[in-house]
């Protein structure tokens, strides 16, 4: 059910994102602060939305269809954000645009392996560019603005987000070269048997 609280959790996730752009909208440095709390308190329901599903056994359709879609929203949402606000430098476009290819590309399997009823599971290296990409945008949407109110500003915190950045696009690469390849395989499968049908009608 929607009710659920797995489900609340993963709606939550959505219902963030209002709230994180109007906070970097303010483009104040306790605005910056903010808006890193919102992110950081909405990608961790990531983790905790499919372990209370898991433990209570009540993963659903409704959860299963949400999770991922919740997921590239917030995601696609900081990195429009930082980069239209300028909070990226020109070389951490790259890894920006490489992470919203990513995620459009593994959209596009998962709608067409879901077709074929075929599942697309998480691999362990998808769940470590997750844990990178969620702690680099966090760190970047505080940025050093928010380091210098925080009584941080010794750190570069752009510097440290934007490393983070690159992690997590060289994982997206890896992790989506592997899931491009299931899904080639499952297409030179399906051809293959389409292709063999009318050879053993009678």
């Amino acid at each position: 059910m929607p009710t659920d609280l797995p489900n609340l959790l993963t709606l939550s996730r959505i219902a963030a994102i209002p709230l994180l752009v109007m906070m970097v909208a303010l483009r104040t440095p306790w605005g910056d602060v903010a808006a890193c709390a919102v992110f950081s308190a909405a990608a961790i329901t990531d983790y905790f939305d499919g372990k209370i599903a898991r433990q209570r056994k009540a993963v659903s359709g409704f959860g299963r269809m949400l999770d991922p879609i919740a997921d590239k929203l917030l995601v696609g949402a900081a990195l429009m954000l930082l980069a239209g606000h300028g909070r990226l430098s020109d070389l951490a476009l790259y890894p920006a645009i490489l992470i919203m290819l990513r995620e459009i590309l593994v959209s596009g399997l998962r709608e067409y392996l879901a077709q074929l009823r075929i599942g697309l599971p998480v691999t362990r290296l998808a769940k470590w560019k997750t844990g990178f990409q969620m702690g680099a945008l966090g760190t970047l949407l505080a940025g050093d603005t928010a380091a210098s109110v925080l009584q941080l500003g010794f750190l570069p915190v752009s510097l440290i987000g934007e490393t983070m950045l690159w992690t997590a696009a060289a994982l997206t690469l890896l992790t989506g070269r592997d899931y491009l390849w299931a899904g080639l395989r499952h297409a030179g499968a399906e051809d293959q048997t389409r292709r063999a049908e009318p050879a053993i009608r009678p």
